[in-house]
């Protein structure tokens, strides 16, 4: 089995002791400055849907949260992110000519753009073409980007040069999810990894994040469009991924399987949030699939099943079959947002229902929240555009104040409702970067002096 060397297990225990710092002070109300953080990749700095930052408002002053400053974009569900002082975002624009998925970064403070960088990408076989899927990670002063047909770039972040690029679709034969690809880069030492439905035991594949050179690929099953992530578990780190098939925990560095739990699909491949990790709990959640939670063994690179939920159909359902907006676990319980737009909580040792609410958002078939922890509170971002402020305990659910941030529109969901905001929004620097299908918006959400 391949391990670290010294000096990358240096720098993970120096990681590892940052972030607890981090959180420490955040929880004991020190010094706020330490504590603001950037959005450099998917579900933020470490990659589990956390806002850590302090001193942030405590309710809404109006009913429409003032609007620093708007960019227009074009659509896409690929969420944008923030680093060293930019914001990074994808999108796709159609006219009769030619079909191209862009790359934008614009400045964080004012909003003015900073650089663009455009492809021809005719979409072929992806069904709901608004736009790309993932989000751009920001890594050591580069920016990766994936679109939905296998378009790789890497960028020199701050001015947008082209470092190296592949057209993944043609150079490993994807088998291309009905729905495109969707996974968002993961940086992990020297290695950019993605789950890409390649031929030929491509399923992922990791890249070297400096030259674009492949360094091993794994499995042979189909892409979900689910992200991976990396936890920790018994001394390791565990790249974890969820296929079109399975669980899986692989070794990080080669490739190798450490574990896996299959996950059959129910009617087809319809994985979309990522896994989720607490403790030695890993959760997985889909639309048809249920709930699964898994306990990780410290003792040994293995997995045991704690309990799966799964309801007869979408609408008969138990557990949470999430669309694609992952639960959170806090403490003892679960909270997530089912099929319907039910928000619920769960037993975490059980997957029994605690409670329901049915009025958060309304009740239509993929009715999505964005569930943020922050410090006590858990931020939601509905699908029509509002941030809701909120307290979720056993004992329900407490709305401490809501306001409308952006306008849902059309492209995501095509000829269904009233539009909608199905892209996650970032949270850096006490301000919210949110975009639609016609702009990327940015508000303060930070406490006043």
């Amino acid at each position: 089995m391949a391990q670290f060397t010294n000096d990358r297990r240096a720098v993970y225990s120096v990681r590892r002791h940052l972030r607890s710092i981090c959180i420490f002070l955040a929880l004991c109300g020190q010094s706020s400055a330490l504590c603001a953080d950037d959005w450099p990749q998917w579900r933020g700095p470490f990659r589990d849907g956390i806002w850590r930052e302090t001193s942030l408002i405590q309710q809404f002053d109006r009913d429409e949260i003032e609007i620093k400053w708007r960019a227009n974009i074009a659509g896409g569900y690929g969420g944008p992110t923030v680093a060293d002082g930019h914001v990074y975002v994808t999108d796709r624009f159609v006219s009769e000519t030619k079909q191209v998925e862009r790359v934008h970064c614009f400045d964080a403070d004012t909003g003015e753009a900073a650089w663009n960088h455009d492809y021809d990408c005719p979409y072929e076989g992806v069904s709901f073409d608004a736009g790309p899927r993932a989000s751009i990670t920001i890594h050591d002063g580069r920016a990766y980007s994936l679109g939905s047909m296998g378009h790789l770039r890497c960028f020199e972040a701050r001015k947008g040069t082209v470092l190296w690029q592949k057209d993944l679709h043609d150079e490993y034969k994807i088998r291309m999810p009905i729905w495109g690809i969707s996974c968002s880069p993961l940086i992990e030492g020297d290695f950019v990894i993605l789950q890409i439905s390649g031929s030929d035991d491509a399923c992922i594949v990791a890249f070297d994040r400096t030259t674009g050179e492949e360094r091993w690929r794994a499995l042979d099953d189909p892409a979900s469009y689910s992200s991976p992530i990396i936890v920790e578990q018994a001394g390791q780190r565990v790249l974890v991924c969820w296929t079109g098939d399975r669980v899986v925990g692989l070794n990080p560095h080669d490739g190798s399987l450490y574990w896996h739990c299959p996950t059959p699909p129910k009617r087809w491949v319809r994985g979309c949030a990522s896994p989720v990790w607490n403790g030695d709990r890993l959760l997985i959640s889909g639309f048809f699939s249920g709930t699964l939670m898994l306990k990780l063994r410290q003792d040994r690179l293995d997995v045991e099943e704690l309990w799966r939920r799964v309801g007869p159909n979408e609408k008969e359902t138990d557990g949470i079959h999430t669309n694609f907006a992952e639960p959170v676990i806090l403490g003892d319980y679960v909270y997530g947002v089912d099929s319907y737009g039910e928000l619920r909580c769960l037993d975490a040792n059980t997957g029994d229902r605690v409670w329901e609410n049915l009025k958060v958002i309304p009740q239509q078939r993929w009715s999505t929240l964005r569930l943020i922890p922050n410090r006590g509170h858990v931020w939601l971002f509905t699908e029509l555009g509002e941030l809701i402020i909120s307290r979720l305990s056993p004992t329900g659910y407490e709305e401490i104040d809501r306001a409308k941030l952006i306008e849902p529109t059309h492209l995501q969901l095509p000829s269904r409702r009233a539009g909608v905001c199905w892209s996650y929004p970032a949270f850096a620097g006490r301000h919210v970067y949110a975009r639609n299908d016609k702009e990327l918006v940015c508000a303060s959400l930070q406490q006043p002096e």
